[in-house]
């Protein structure tokens, strides 16, 4: 299906292209619609510019006046100092010791709304980063988060959480408030049989703003946008994303789109929302739907690898795609021909991320044991996901902080990258190769994790906190550099198997096959799809007609 698109497409992808928090991806399962009753969120950093590591603040013990500097996330600009608590807690990643997970998708709002006087110290990285410290469940988080801002300033444009604990998980949706100090958000608890997601639009519409138990917001979340002309009708009609953003048929492709493959996978009555996402219906997608199967954790990394399989929007199957059925599209985002703007497809996997987690946290462990964060570099689609546990205290070498700029041979990030910018080139022919080392690891890491919950658990509650301490920095150096050591293997593999446009030869296993006399056979040709050459002739077919004889 083709579709013309105007202008506004073209802004809001140089808008994505532009800013590394605004290309993120979160889908969120409750624990009654997972498979093991654990809460699960995923996040993918998407950007063009960002390093793939996984970091660590430790926990720590404040004297009185101790100050905590705060640094912009983004740029690393210092934007000014506050107190800090008697206690604050491990954190790995975007999960603390409590189980607390945090991942968010930016999408900006009215312009007028960001701070530009400077006296607002807390952006979204940081207001993250601290609630992580200090804060033990997600309720807990969605009431800190709200009220650090309004006594130290937002600093970032609209943005949208995912705030999950060991026993239920909030969607928060937040933008500042201009020249005035502080911010306006809405956070909803997601049912406990529900599925969620949020890639760079707001998504929080008509809710019941009397159910305290599951809708929490600021005091000034309507009367503020009445003041400022977004919204004028009854407070029970008041939709936070369509009052604090402008929604158009570019971004609801772009964004929502990401959300509703997530969720036909799921729930298959959902495909109807197709129509919203493609800009021909204004009934929105909302927040949350009831799966009609139940999620597991493989599911949730598989979900973070979609292209809009099996959909209209599928970036396997369109010209784009060229001889090799890559679902991948370089920037930027959007072309003009004969004066018609036309779109790229935007799905969730992508090649410009930088790492993504997929979350897991389990009440029926000790919270040490409970949370474990799938931590993967790189683009979703090729990237492997490592289990490390909440109480890590250690980074993997392998993980430990990089430069985009410069190779690094033991790096997990640069090892993923090669694999990956190799399969760009000749998708359909390397992915299962990808697939065969991938899953072998990720098979592995899922069906030890029994085992060693119990073991660790056990280490738990006998108290014996220095022998889960070592155990989990052992093993999540290990698997660090298992997954790294065989991706270096396999990009070499792939280096070998498929040099100069040829096909060497495997048997099963993958081992290159030989002749009766030990010498390599001959390769194969695999050439290009029908679609490519048939492209060819009808473009200057005349040119490369071979004569009949």
């Amino acid at each position: 299906m083709k579709r013309i698109y105007t202008l506004p497409l073209a802004a809001a992808m140089m808008w994505l292209g532009a800013n590394s928090s605004e290309a993120c991806t979160n889908l969120i399962a409750a624990k009654g619609a997972t498979t093991d009753g654990s809460v699960m969120v995923t996040y993918a950093a998407d950007s063009h510019n960002l390093y793939g590591m996984l970091t660590h603040t430790p926990a720590a013990r404040h004297p009185k006046g101790t100050m905590r500097k705060v640094v912009e996330w983004d740029t690393g600009k210092p934007l000014g100092e506050i107190p800090q608590p008697a206690q604050t807690y491990n954190v790995v990643g975007n999960m603390n010791e409590h189980q607390l997970a945090i991942g968010e998708s930016t999408w900006g709002g009215h312009k007028e709304l960001v701070d530009t006087t400077g006296q607002s110290i807390i952006d979204y990285g940081s207001l993250i980063q601290i609630a992580l410290e200090r804060c033990k469940t997600a309720r807990e988080a969605v009431d800190f988060m709200g009220d650090i801002v309004n006594k130290y300033g937002y600093a970032s444009s609209g943005e949208s959480f995912s705030i999950a604990d060991k026993n239920e998980v909030w969607v928060m949706e937040m933008i500042g408030k201009g020249a005035e100090k502080g911010a306006v958000w809405i956070a909803v608890r997601i049912p406990d049989n529900a599925i969620s997601g949020h890639a760079n639009e707001p998504r929080i519409r008509k809710v019941d703003l009397k159910d305290k138990k599951n809708v929490k917001y600021s005091k000034d979340v309507i009367s503020f946008a009445r003041k400022r002309g977004y919204f004028n009708g009854k407070d029970e009609d008041f939709s936070f994303a369509d009052a604090y953003e402008n929604h158009t048929a570019s971004t609801r492709r772009g964004c929502d789109a990401r959300v509703w493959s997530y969720f036909r996978r799921f729930a298959p009555e959902t495909d109807r929302y197709y129509a919203w996402c493609a800009g021909m219906s204004d009934e929105p997608m909302p927040l949350y739907v009831v799966p009609e199967k139940k999620v597991s954790v493989k599911d949730m990394k598989w979900s973070m690898r979609d292209h809009f399989e099996g959909t209209p929007f599928d970036m396997t199957n369109d010209i784009g795609a060229g001889p090799y059925h890559v679902p991948y599209r370089w920037r930027p985002m959007d072309y003009e021909v004969d004066g018609n703007t036309y779109c790229m497809e935007r799905a969730i996997a992508t090649q410009q991320t930088g790492w993504s987690f997929v979350s897991q946290s389990r009440d029926w462990l000790p919270d040490p044991v409970g949370g474990i964060l799938w931590f993967g570099t790189d683009d979703t689609n090729t990237s492997v996901y490592m289990p490390f546990y909440c109480g890590m205290t250690e980074i993997p070498a392998e993980l430990e902080h990089g430069d985009i700029n410069t190779f690094d041979p033991k790096s997990n990030f640069w090892m993923t990258n090669i694999v990956a910018n190799q399969a760009y080139n000749r998708y359909d022919q390397m992915i299962p190769d990808i697939r065969k080392v991938q899953n072998k690891l990720e098979d592995k890491f899922r069906d030890s994790r029994d085992s060693r919950d119990k073991e660790l658990a056990a280490m738990v509650n006998n108290g014996d906190m220095a022998a889960y301490t070592k155990s989990v920095n052992d093993e999540g150096a290990a698997v660090a550099k298992e997954a790294t050591d065989d991706y270096r293997d396999l990009a070499i593999y792939l280096f070998v198997k498929y040099m100069d446009g040829n096909m060497k030869k495997t048997d099963a296993d993958g081992n290159f096959q030989k002749s009766e006399y030990g010498l390599p056979l001959y390769p194969s040709f695999p050439g290009y799809d029908k679609k490519y050459y048939e492209n060819i002739v009808k473009e200057n077919g005349k040119h490369f007609l071979v004569p009949k004889e």
